[in-house]
């Protein structure tokens, strides 16, 4: 009969885990912030979160006062010919049967494939979503004159576009950055 040799004693997790080394460096809350909302938003039937808050831009502010996505359910193991879940405003369902193809068009036009197959509806109650308003960004400032006359002078097109932007960043922002 043969004997096993002795194991040595199994060490504690704690200084398993102070052996390990650390795979991965830190990350910033930003980064995991889309992965998290993404896994919220697919467990209620939505695939990109964006349709929930663009839905005024897809299918036009008048339809977007009286209606709103709830969910898109796809079949099981696809992302296409999904079914599309509205929640409409009492008494308007009858405008909205008739304009459903177009809204059909819309949602697929804006995911870029053929995602919604069809469309039910429900009645409830909608809520009165402004549509998003960002201030225009800092870049369509225009160049200072002063720096626009020099520029001209430059032949090389893609050091004057560089330079350009450079003058952009500069007349948009609150001037020289202070050292010290």
């Amino acid at each position: 009969m043969t004997e096993r040799p002795p194991q040595p004693k199994s060490k504690s997790r704690r200084a398993k885990a102070e052996e390990r080394p650390r795979i991965g460096a830190p990350r910033r809350i930003a980064d995991l912030m889309p992965a998290i909302g993404a896994a919220a938003f697919r467990k209620f039937g939505f695939v990109q979160s964006s349709i929930v808050t663009r839905w005024a831009e897809i299918v036009g502010p008048h339809y977007a006062a009286i209606s709103e996505p709830e969910s898109i359910r796809f079949p099981v193991g696809k992302k296409a010919g999904g079914t599309l879940q509205l929640t409409v405003m009492s008494g308007h369902a009858p405008m909205i049967q008739h304009v459903l193809p177009d809204i059909v068009e819309r949602v697929n036009r804006f995911f870029g494939y053929a995602a919604v197959a069809r469309v039910v509806m429900k009645q409830g109650m909608v809520q009165a979503r402004e549509p998003e308003r960002r201030p225009p960004p800092g870049n369509l400032k225009p160049i200072p004159v002063e720096l626009g006359d020099s520029l001209r002078d430059i032949g090389d097109p893609e050091l004057r576009a560089v330079l350009e932007s450079l003058a952009q960043g500069l007349a948009n922002s609150g001037g020289l950055p202070k050292i010290g």
